[in-house]
């Protein structure tokens, strides 16, 4: 498939639902790079409809039919091949801006059907700085000509079909608003997770309940130094080998199910 010429104008994509607390702060950051803002809003009973109107983005309305779909509606009903893609809680750093502006401007050919961000986690006030955060990345900038959502409805990923650069400006993730949102939230991702990895065939067993979530703490706060982000990093590792814990045990579950 032979590249399409110049990366041109953007669209900055959004899915949403209640998140009126802060879905100005990551608007804001795709206007100063995107020539669109689009968001798809998934029933909100909070002003995040019209917070996100007027900040100037085409607000469409759509039942929620999981991660994956949702987002993938949200590309196909851009303007623009290019997109950003950013979640509610994200923002746009002022180095990716700069670096988005550049490719926008330049009008160059591009080889790269995709751009790999790396990825920096404000978590209860703080910027961590090591554990898995540190090495975290995603893509989050395409050309939806050669890149759709594949995967699973949660945790989705973007499939491309093309090379995938890396830029180096930063997207700023506010994990979460607090400690009883993160534990609510990665409980229900580990009961869809759990029921996803069944229904596409996977298998639960004792040693990955066991050591799945003993190798993620082991992993983000020893090896990777989480331990160095003090209290936080040790809380934040906890609560993700719980959710590693969770989801296995969820799967575990339903495969014991199935076989009475």
């Amino acid at each position: 498939m032979n590249a399409p010429q110049g990366m041109g104008k953007i669209s900055g994509c959004v899915i949403t639902r209640n998140e009126e607390g802060r879905i100005e702060r990551c608007l804001q950051s795709l206007s100063n790079c995107c020539d669109e803002l689009l968001v798809v809003d998934s029933g909100s009973t909070d002003q995040t409809r019209e917070k996100a109107a007027a900040a100037g983005a085409r607000v469409l309305q759509r039942e929620w039919s999981g991660y994956r779909s949702q987002k993938q509606f949200a590309v196909d009903a851009a303007s623009y091949d290019w997109i950003v893609f950013l979640d509610a809680d994200e923002q746009a750093s002022e180095a990716l801006i700069a670096e988005l502006r550049q490719l926008r401007e330049q009008g160059a050919s591009h080889a790269h059907a995709a751009y790999r961000i790396p990825f920096r986690s404000i978590y209860l006030g703080r910027l961590l700085r090591f554990g898995d955060t540190a090495r975290e990345s995603h893509v989050r900038v395409f050309d939806r000509r050669r890149c759709r959502f594949g995967g699973y409805e949660i945790h989705e990923r973007i499939e491309t079909d093309g090379r995938i650069g890396r830029l180096q400006g930063q997207i700023l993730h506010n994990s979460y608003r607090d400690l009883a949102h993160q534990i609510e939230k990665l409980s229900r991702y580990a009961r869809l997770m759990g029921e996803q990895m069944h229904a596409h065939g996977k298998r639960g067993s004792l040693s990955k309940l066991l050591f799945n979530p003993t190798w993620r703490f082991i992993r983000g706060y020893v090896l990777r130094l989480g331990f160095l982000d003090g209290w936080r990093g040790l809380v934040w590792s906890l609560i993700e080998a719980n959710y590693v814990r969770q989801k296995y045990l969820h799967l575990w579950v339903l495969d014991a199910e199935r076989r009475q």
